[in-house]
């Protein structure tokens, strides 16, 4: 590359050389460019394709059996017996049958299989997405003329609502519901493809960590909620919108005498032993290689019970039913259902990538690997898109289930095809075997796999302590998905961190800085003691960047702390044409020193300087608002005698300066040698070197 001298500083210390630039090429250049690129075809591109959409393809060619093989093995089968009671307990929140529950995490595992770049990540079924697909099932059962706590139609159900889908009239209530949650799933599936095709990515950066705990948080307290009808065995009506976790703890309080005593009890020792075992395998997880399966311990433990102790027969115990065995044929989505669930679908779209790229991202970084976040989309996405198809629902990433894999030392997605062979033997010979398990009994595993979302809540202080503004968007998101929704708990949550954003870059820091005793260092005066203040000079740091939004904050804060509002000082002057001079001990003098502002003082006399130093360390950019600002700061300021100089001004900062016409006409103009430098010290130097020499000429002359 050309170089071409451009010295920034003149007998300074130190001169930068910038590098002379290629011409940059026309937009209609780039873009045929990117096109013939996409378009041209070879062995090799067709390759590089095929590896880039199936990363199994690569890397099982690089797969080393005799290290990777035994820990695969291990892991999948402890996450394949942990699937199979939760994807029968789980689809309790999907209000589907659990035999669709099964089809999920089976096909789902397959997919990500071939194409996740994430070795450690398990994908599958997961709470809060089943909770949100269970919402929307039971809004268009409801809408449809079906209860969504029976079986059949309503009586009180008008034939308008009957009669507005002929394909309603030859199916029931599972049917139309299984229906529901693949038109919602395609549509899920269809958007996070998209997201990946543009290289949407980047998107789910913007769903923070603390809107994420405390949209889990809050989907955590409603999952919960709907579940105690199951603990305690009653009927209740299955609330929807704004209130559902305050109306369904009302039912619930009104219902509590018709609490089925054999539920209550069943579902008490289930908890006490889940949650036991969870705290003794917490406790002394580094001494167990694997974790304790209690989940399916307790299923089958509790099946046997159920089935020769005839509780459903004897007692009125609800069971899970019939799971038939075997695949169904696929069948196409309706198009009619997908319309009307678009719009429920992007939460659920966001959602899902948001959880899957930062769990494998956070698995890449622990394990000294890369993931792609745009290829996460498309996996995940096809997770949703093919699975639609045959009688599944909403998949993501899930953060225990991967914990567990990790633990049990999972080292590539081998491990997926394992826990996939578990589910296919239970799909196809012991699903009947769980048809006298209680529905408590699920529920109870639904609660405990709750414990980790709900201790979130102990983290609050210290978030409040660490972040505000962090923990204000936590809370917001916490509260609005329980006694809102969770869709809106995520929008809200979205705002809270863009108005968080806005916030800090609105109103961020700003200081006066003070040399550090003889060094060449500067910091802030209000900050540490011993600091020693420049005679005539004023740093002034802004910890932000300089753009539309908080320009008035910029001026504020400046014309505070250093005592005087050149703007308006200027315009006094210029209005009534007072007569102002430049005095041998310090800044401007006049002779009109009325103040105007009770914030400044606006007489030059008494600000006591005569050059203001912007320290740019901070400006991560400027737009044209920014760049218009600093020049007429510098005019206001030039028209009091006072100089403005910049230091350590990046790049970008520079560059935006140069375009904006801040610095003259050319890159090497006076200009930009008189005005940027390249430390704080420099620019202090020189401002008082200037002073002396225009002293030492006034004194002459």
């Amino acid at each position: 590359m050309d170089e071409s001298p451009e010295p920034l500083q003149q007998n300074r210390g130190p001169v930068l050389v910038r590098r002379q630039r290629p011409a940059p090429r026309g937009l209609c250049e780039m873009l045929k460019a990117r096109l013939w690129r996409s378009c041209s075809c070879s062995m090799l591109c067709a390759r590089a394709l095929v590896q880039d959409l199936l990363p199994a393809t690569s890397w099982l060619r690089q797969y080393r059996p005799r290290e990777y093989l035994a820990g695969d093995v291990m892991s999948g089968l402890v996450i394949g017996i942990i699937l199979v009671p939760q994807a029968i307990a789980y689809s309790l929140l999907a209000g589907l049958q659990p035999i669709y529950s099964l089809y999920t995490s089976f096909f789902a595992n397959l997919i990500y299989f071939l194409m996740g770049t994430s070795r450690h990540v398990s994908v599958g079924i997961f709470s809060l997405l089943c909770l949100m697909v269970g919402q929307v099932v039971d809004r268009e059962l409801q809408l449809a003329g079906f209860d969504p706590s029976q079986d059949g139609l309503r009586p009180e159900a008008n034939s308008s609502i009957l009669n507005s889908s002929a394909a309603m009239l030859d199916c029931g209530r599972d049917c139309y519901a299984i229906r529901i949650a693949t038109a919602l799933t395609l549509m899920t599936g269809l958007y996070q493809v998209l997201m990946g095709v543009l290289r949407l990515g980047f998107v789910s950066a913007y769903l923070s960590q603390p809107l994420l705990d405390g949209f889990a948080m809050g989907a955590s307290v409603t999952i919960l909620t709907s579940q105690l009808k199951h603990l305690l065995g009653v009927r209740i009506p299955r609330h929807q919108g704004p209130g559902m976790v305050v109306l369904t703890w009302l039912s619930l309080l009104r219902s509590a005498g018709q609490a089925n005593v054999c539920d209550v009890v069943t579902s008490t020792v289930c908890l006490a032993v889940l949650l036991a075992a969870k705290e003794l395998s917490d406790r002394y997880r580094r001494r167990l290689r694997v974790p304790l399966p209690m989940e399916l311990l307790v299923i089958v433990v509790a099946t046997l019970v159920s089935h020769f102790g005839q509780l459903h027969r004897r007692f009125g115990s609800s069971v899970a039913g019939d799971i038939p065995t075997g695949f169904m044929l696929p069948q196409v989505p309706e198009p009619r259902l997908m319309q009307r669930v678009a719009l429920d679908a992007v939460a659920l779209a966001l959602v899902g990538a948001a959880f899957s790229i930062s769990l494998a991202e956070m698995f890449a970084r622990s394990h000294g690997y890369s993931v792609r976040a745009n290829q996460e989309l498309l996996a995940v996405g096809c997770c949703n898109v093919l699975p639609a198809f045959l009688h599944c629902f909403a998949t993501s990433a899930a953060l225990a289930k991967s914990l567990v894999k990790t633990a049990t030392g999972c080292r590539t997605q081998l491990s997926s095809v394992v826990s996939a062979t578990v589910v296919l033997l239970v799909l196809l010979a012991l699903a009947p075997l769980f048809h006298d398990l209680q529905r408590s009994v699920l529920a109870c595993v639904i609660v405990v796999s709750l414990r980790g979302a709900l201790r979130k809540m102990w983290d609050l202080p210290r978030l409040w302590r660490m972040s505000p503004a962090d923990a204000l968007v936590w809370a917001g998101t916490a509260a609005t998905s329980m006694l809102v929704s969770t869709e809106a708990g995520l929008l809200a949550g979205v705002i809270l961190s863009l108005l968080s954003l806005a916030g800090r870059t609105q109103r961020p820091r700003a200081t006066l800085l003070a040399r550090i005793g003889n060094s060449a260092f500067y910091e802030d005066a209000t900050e540490f003691e011993g600091l020693v203040p420049e005679p005539g000079v004023r740093v002034f740091r802004f910890g932000g960047p300089l753009y539309y939004a908080n320009k008035d904050f910029f001026l504020r804060s400046l014309y505070s702390l250093t005592g005087l509002d050149a703007g308006c000082v200027a315009a006094r002057r210029k209005e009534r044409g007072s007569e102002w001079e430049v005095g041998e001990g310090g800044p401007a003098q006049g002779k009109d020193l009325a103040p105007v502002s009770s914030r400044a003082a606006l007489a030059p006399a008494a600000a006591g300087f005569h050059t203001v130093v912007i320290d740019c360390a901070p400006l991560l950019f400027l737009d044209a608002a920014g760049v218009t600002t600093l020049q007429d700061l510098r005019r206001d300021y030039g028209a009091l005698g006072i100089s403005l100089l910049l230091a350590c001004c990046s790049p970008t900062v520079r560059d935006a300066l140069s375009r904006g016409g801040f610095l003259g006409e050319g890159p090497g103009d006076v200009a930009e040698e008189e005005q940027l430098f390249l430390s704080v010290h420099d620019a202090v130097q020189t401002a008082r070197a200037r002073h002396r020499e225009l002293e030492a000429t006034d004194a002459h002359l």
